[in-house]
């Protein structure tokens, strides 16, 4: 996966994977975004943010329910319970911040939109998909491929690598 060498160097964004792709603090002014245009449970945050990165980050409940809890601790968001599930709110308190803080806010949707290109989205989908089928084509046979035909294997990965690094770099 793309970690660190193409991404890390960037203020919100780390790459593919199961990390967050913010920084430390920088969710907050997205899930206040999200409680701006409507009313959510925590879950209708996590499928909104997924759908805002077109599927390429889907924060974890660990992440998205602290992040909420903070927000109504601060003010900034209120929670009710309906049905048995809390649904979470942007207060004035909340609307207020995001006002003053709208700098860093938009700073947060261009870098996201900027990452997440939907333009890429279909072709990158794919290349995604490509690797991972050639990811389990490469687990499921290791155990039984000989080590001559494994290091031809790896020759033809490693400039494939070379190759995608020149074309990024053009």
């Amino acid at each position: 996966m793309f970690r660190g060498h193409f991404y890390g160097r960037e203020r919100f964004f780390r790459g593919f994977g199961h990390e967050s792709p913010f920084s430390k603090g920088d969710l907050k002014y997205v899930v206040l975004d999200l409680l701006k245009d409507k009313p959510r449970y925590g879950y209708e945050v996590i499928r909104a943010l997924e759908q805002r990165s077109h599927g390429f980050y889907t924060p974890s409940p660990g992440v998205v329910y602290p992040t909420l809890q903070m927000l109504e601790e601060m003010g900034y968001a209120g929670a009710a319970e309906r049905d048995g599930k809390k649904i979470y709110t942007i207060t004035e308190e909340g609307r207020k911040f995001l006002t003053e803080q709208k700098d860093l806010t938009d700073e947060v949707k261009r870098h996201m939109n900027h990452h997440w290109n939907p333009e890429n989205i279909a072709a990158l989908t794919l290349m995604m998909r490509e690797f991972g089928e050639l990811a389990r084509v490469v687990h499921y046979q290791a155990r039984r491929i000989a080590p001559d035909k494994m290091q031809r294997i790896r020759e033809v990965v490693s400039r494939a690598a070379v190759e995608i690094k020149s074309i990024l770099e053009e």
